[in-house]
């Protein structure tokens, strides 16, 4: 009968420590800021080889219902769109500046974007996960 409720017991408490790491918060407020980009999915190019200056950056502006950043050459800016977890960048009329860049990380960036279709912010605040069809296809860290 020990045996049996300290099983149970173990086997309670691992479960709920899982749980807790995977808790993420998906408030449009967890947004707000500047994130830096760690991963894009896609590409069969190695990612600092895709963005060996500068990584791209993407800042939220929750209240002003804006989105802007760099895609690791130009400048882009266009309207935010959220409800709850979903996002979309597709109609978001994104304006971007037009300098010669080397390589294609940019267009790769810009592309990616249009893919995501909901995110979510991990529990800590720190790491934002885009996704799309609920696939991870960027990840970006808290500036």
């Amino acid at each position: 009968m020990k045996k049996n409720s300290l099983l149970i017991a173990f086997l309670v408490l691992i479960m709920t420590a899982c749980n807790t790491t995977k808790n993420t918060t998906n408030s449009p407020n967890s947004l707000q800021g500047e994130w830096v980009l760690t991963y894009i999915s896609g590409p069969r190019i190695a990612f600092d080889g895709l963005y060996p200056g500068q990584k791209p950056v993407i800042n939220f502006d929750i209240a002003g219902q804006k989105v802007f950043g760099k895609n690791s050459c130009n400048s882009y800016s266009g309207k935010l769109t959220i409800d709850g977890d979903k996002i979309n960048f597709k109609d978001s009329k994104m304006a971007v500046t037009m300098m010669a860049c080397q390589g294609n990380g940019d267009r790769i960036y810009m592309d990616m974007l249009e893919k995501i279709d909901s995110y979510s912010v991990t529990e800590g605040g720190k790491v934002l996960t885009m996704l799309g069809n609920g696939v991870p296809l960027m990840r970006f860290e808290k500036k």
